[in-house]
């Protein structure tokens, strides 16, 4: 892979500046890579999707083990140079599409592989969240390993009356399970961003939970309310979801009360207001 030298030319070459706005932050440490497909094991054949592939670091260690790349890259530029550099050269095994990850958050993967595919990206810190939401809705990869940088990282993997316990929390722990991770220094990147990142490797669980975009919606309400109490929270949306005052003894059960705030109660709760919000 290209070391920081190379990589400077390789952009000065193709007249390209890295984008602050899109997360553009260039692998230059090929450890991280190896780690990454490490964490991944693709077998050979196997459809990967990759979010924001760059100059194509990750997806030629990809492609030379084997597996079967489909990706998605917003910045034309980046794009142009991934067709010339390395579509050509690998037809048939990179498929690549230019375009937003938040159209197309599986990039252009064709629905046989739906049952059957992983997802290995460099993600930017500001789409991991809303990406993320979207993936979560299905269909679901069965492994994703991530790099992120650290704050986003910490809001996946938070745990209840944790100041980073969100509504992504939520719903990702219901449906995966964090089985790996490694840090990465900032120093790993060009250009060289204001913090550390991490790779995380996340398995679907046996039996995925998936939240409903209706109790999504409501979750992520509560939560960006957050230093607000349960009952006055529940009060403010009992009109609009009658079923919320069956949920107050589940609450109770687990030795919460209205006092309580939304990042103190556990996933086990979350779900028991998904369970009652489809029956209403």
């Amino acid at each position: 892979m290209p070391n920081l030298t190379e990589t400077h030319n390789i952009l000065q070459t193709i007249g390209h500046q890295p984008k602050k706005k899109l997360g553009q932050n260039f692998l230059i440490d090929n450890n991280i890579v190896d780690k990454i497909i490490k964490f991944s094991a693709p077998k050979e054949g196997y459809p990967i999707v990759e979010i924001g592939p760059g100059l194509g670091v990750l997806t030629e260690k990809l492609i030379e083990n084997k597996s079967i790349v489909y990706a998605i890259e917003k910045d034309r530029n980046l794009f142009n140079y991934l067709i010339s550099n390395l579509q050509k050269n690998h037809p048939l095994s990179l498929f690549i599409k230019q375009g937003d990850c938040l159209h197309y958050p599986i990039a252009n993967l064709p629905e046989k592989y739906f049952k059957h595919f992983d997802i290995i990206s460099n993600l930017p810190y500001a789409i991991t969240t809303p990406w993320l939401d979207l993936v979560l809705q299905g269909p679901l990869p069965n492994k994703m390993t991530l790099m992120l940088q650290k704050e986003a990282a910490d809001r996946l993997l938070a745990k209840p009356n944790t100041k980073h316990f969100s509504t992504i929390s939520i719903i990702l722990q219901s449906t995966f399970d964090c089985v790996d991770k490694h840090k990465v220094s900032r120093n790993c990147f060009y250009p060289k961003p204001n913090i550390d990142s991490i790779v995380i490797c996340l398995a679907k669980k046996d039996t995925p939970y998936l939240f409903s975009q209706n109790t999504r919606n409501l979750i992520r309400y509560f939560f960006s309310h957050r230093r607000k109490q349960m009952g006055s929270l529940i009060k403010s949306k009992e009109s609009s979801y009658p079923a919320l005052k069956d949920w107050i003894p589940t609450l109770e059960k687990e030795k919460h009360t209205l006092k309580s705030r939304p990042e103190e109660l556990s996933i086990k709760e979350w779900k028991a207001l998904n369970e009652l919000l489809d029956k209403d």
